[in-house]
C-alpha cells in the first residue's frame, strides 16, 4: 500500500531520483565554487570543465529521471561539446562580452583541450549514475 493515498510507488521512484539529481547539481556547483576558491590555473579551469558537464548531467537526470546513466552522459557530452564549438562564433564571444550569465553559462573562447575534460566530467558522472542509480530506483516496500 502507498504511504499516501492515491500515489502509486511508481511515481515515487521518479521524484526519489529528481530529488537526489537536485542534490547533485546543487553540490556540482558548491564544488565547482570551492575549486576555484582554493585552486588557480590548469586545475581550476580544467576541473570547472569537468564539473561543468557534471552539472549538465544531473540536470538531464532532473528533467528525465528514468535517463539511462549513458544516456544522460551522452547527452551531457553532447551539449557541452556544442557549446564548446558555439565559441568559435562571433555570435557567441558578443553576448558573453554583454552578460556575465551568458559568459559563465556559454564561455567566450574556444579550447580545443576543454572537449577531452567535458569527456572526464561525463565519464565521472557515468560512473555515479550507475553506481547509485539502481538504488534510487528501488522500490521502498515499508519493511526494515
Amino acid at each position: 500500500m502507498p504511504l499516501i493515498p492515491g500515489l502509486n510507488s511508481h511515481a515515487a521512484e521518479p521524484a526519489r531520483i529528481r530529488l537526489a539529481a537536485a542534490g547533485a547539481a546543487v553540490v556540482t556547483v558548491g564544488a565547482g565554487l570551492g575549486l576555484r576558491a582554493v585552486a588557480t590555473g590548469s586545475l581550476a579551469k580544467y576541473g570547472g570543465d569537468a564539473l561543468y558537464t557534471v552539472l549538465l548531467l544531473a540536470l538531464v537526470v532532473l528533467v528525465a529521471p528514468r535517463v539511462t546513466p549513458l544516456t544522460a552522459a551522452g547527452s551531457a557530452l553532447a551539449v557541452s561539446w556544442a557549446v564548446e564549438f558555439l565559441q568559435l562564433s562571433e555570435m557567441t564571444a558578443g553576448l558573453s562580452q554583454r552578460s556575465l550569465v551568458t559568459r559563465l553559462v556559454l564561455g567566450s573562447t574556444f579550447n580545443p583541450p576543454d572537449l577531452f575534460w567535458y569527456g572526464v566530467g561525463a565519464g565521472a558522472g557515468w560512473l555515479v549514475h550507475t553506481a547509485v542509480g539502481p538504488y534510487l530506483a528501488r522500490r521502498h516496500t515499508g519493511s526494515s
